[in-house]
C-alpha cells in the first residue's frame, strides 16, 4: 500500500481510475448511487481544474484502491455553497471535502484517518482556511435498503473532531439504484475549526 498526495491537474492520469471508485464504492448504502462514467470523469475534472485542490490516493501497486478530494469551498458549486452563506460563513474560509471513497477489503487499515489527515494538512498548508468540512447523505433509519448490519460513520468521524451541523443542509441530485430517475437526497453538513 502507498498514499499518494496530488494537487490540481496533477490528478489528470488518475481521473478514470477515480471515477471507476466512485461508481463502484457509492452504489453501497446510504449512497445507492447508480453512476455512469461519463458523469464522474465530468466530476472529477471539476476538482482537477482547481489549483488548490487535493487528491489523497491510495495505491496497492499501481492499482487506485482508495481517494479522497478536497478544494476551497468557493469553488464548490452554489448547492454546497448556499448553507454557507445562509448561516453566515465566508466560503473563501472554508475548505471543502469532497468525498472518501475506499474498497471494502482496505478498510479498518488506518487509511479513512489518513485521508483526513492529508486533507487537513494541505488545507492549513494554503493558510487561508479556518474550517475543514465535508456533507452527508441523509436516509430514514427504516430505508429498506439499509442492511441490517449498517454501521454509519458518525462516530469516526467525531473521533476525527468533526461536529455535526444538522441547521446547514442543502439537496444533491442523482438517481438510485433502481430508480427510473433522480431524485433530490436532503444532505447535512459536518465541520471542524483548524485553526
Amino acid at each position: 500500500m502507498r498514499i499518494l498526495v496530488r494537487q490540481g491537474c496533477d490528478i489528470t492520469p488518475f481521473i478514470d481510475d477515480l471515477a471507476r471508485l466512485r461508481i463502484s464504492v457509492f452504489r453501497s448504502f446510504p449512497y445507492l448511487y447508480e453512476g455512469t462514467l461519463e458523469y464522474e470523469q465530468t466530476y472529477v475534472a471539476t476538482y482537477a481544474a482547481s489549483p488548490d485542490s487535493v487528491f489523497v490516493l491510495a495505491l496497492d501497486g499501481d492499482s487506485v484502491v482508495g481517494a479522497s478530494t478536497g478544494l476551497p469551498m468557493a469553488d464548490e458549486t452554489v448547492e454546497f455553497k448556499a448553507p454557507f452563506l445562509k448561516g453566515g460563513f465566508d466560503p473563501q474560509r472554508i475548505f471543502y471535502f469532497g468525498e472518501s471513497v475506499l474498497m471494502p477489503s482496505y478498510r479498518g487499515l488506518g487509511i479513512g484517518v489518513r485521508f483526513f489527515e492529508e486533507r487537513e494538512a494541505h488545507a492549513r498548508r494554503l493558510e487561508r482556511f479556518d474550517i475543514c468540512c465535508f456533507c452527508a447523505v441523509e436516509r430514514p433509519v427504516d430505508h429498506p435498503l439499509r442492511p441490517a448490519d449498517y454501521q454509519p460513520l458518525d462516530a469516526f468521524w467525531a473521533h476525527r473532531g468533526y461536529i455535526h451541523h444538522p441547521e446547514l443542509r442543502t439537496e444533491y441530485v442523482w438517481r438510485d439504484l433502481g430508480e427510473a430517475g433522480e431524485t433530490a437526497k436532503p444532505m447535512s453538513f459536518w465541520m471542524k475549526e483548524i485553526r
